[in-house]
């Protein structure tokens, strides 16, 4: 089945092939540039590969780039009876990894919801990370303003905006991207979802950073599997995930990574501070290399 892109996108921005993983009435796109190390880039509420086109530019001449989208986002197709959970994006991505691309070793790269699916993938097989770099994320049960975030975002007004007027993807994300923000990039972030019924994903996450309690204390029981690997922390300081106790909370996990804080960074770090993604990246190589 030949499958297409749902939406346009600038080619000077996204100069990348698509490639699908198929599956029966759908498919999952990513992007596969370069060659050398793996390295698999997660992505979260409601982004998609388009956030790590500047990394993926900078480090494709060098490593494999792999950069999916989550089914229900950006290119990726919609599944039938499908809840949009953290638990079965996981599932997916992990089918992605192993059933399809048949990695056997890679780095991982880790943002916002792409923190806790991509680590529990990574400790239930930690024997083929090599290393990671996360930013902006967490995987544990949330702090206060997590829980306000999700109640809001949870109750009836909170999903009538996410899934009637798209407010996640057009005003929240408009909000963390900053002044330096084209308007061709906002559209990026809201044209995968031009429907009630595209908004499905958007509207699940939110409501998931507290229904999903359990499994990510089941993760967060699981990162000392991690330990011994190569970390690189991106810390964007205008991000409520950065905040001294939520980095201090990071370091107990992993107290030798090595620690970036970005003054000028909000959520999105990968818009706001692609070079320290490159800068991680190397970090975590000259520790392979030794």
């Amino acid at each position: 089945m030949t499958q297409t892109r749902r939406f346009s996108v600038d080619e000077s921005e996204y100069p990348f092939a698509s490639h699908w993983f198929e599956q029966p009435g759908w498919a999952m796109h990513y992007v596969e540039e370069g060659a050398g190390i793996p390295i698999v880039m997660c992505h979260g509420n409601p982004t998609w590969s388009y956030l790590y086109r500047h990394i993926i530019k900078s480090l494709s001449p060098h490593y494999r780039c792999i950069a999916y989208d989550l089914p229900g986002f950006g290119f990726s197709g919609h599944p039938q009876n499908y809840g949009f959970t953290p638990q079965e994006q996981a599932q997916w991505v992990e089918a992605l990894i192993f059933e399809h691309l048949k990695l056997d070793k890679f780095i991982l790269v880790m943002q916002d919801w792409g923190g806790p699916i991509g680590l529990s993938i990574a400790t239930r097989h930690h024997d083929r990370v090599l290393g990671m770099v996360i930013s902006s994320t967490w995987a544990w049960k949330t702090n206060w303003i997590g829980k306000v975030f999700s109640g809001f975002m949870g109750s009836a007004l909170g999903q009538y905006l996410i899934l009637q007027r798209n407010f996640f993807a057009g005003t929240i994300v408009s909000m963390m991207l900053g002044s330096k923000a084209t308007t061709q990039t906002k559209k990026a972030y809201t044209d995968p979802f031009p429907t009630p019924e595209s908004r499905k994903g958007p509207a699940v996450f939110p409501v998931q950073i507290v229904a999903a309690t359990p499994w990510l204390e089941q993760i967060e029981s699981r990162l000392h599997l991690l330990r011994n690997k190569p970390v690189e922390f991106v810390f964007g300081l205008k991000d409520l995930l950065s905040t001294p106790g939520e980095i201090g909370k990071w370091l107990k996990h992993f107290p030798d990574a090595g620690v970036q804080k970005i003054a000028g960074a909000n959520h999105f770090t990968q818009e706001d501070c692609p070079d320290n993604y490159v800068i991680a990246i190397r970090n975590i190589q000259a520790t392979l290399d030794k």
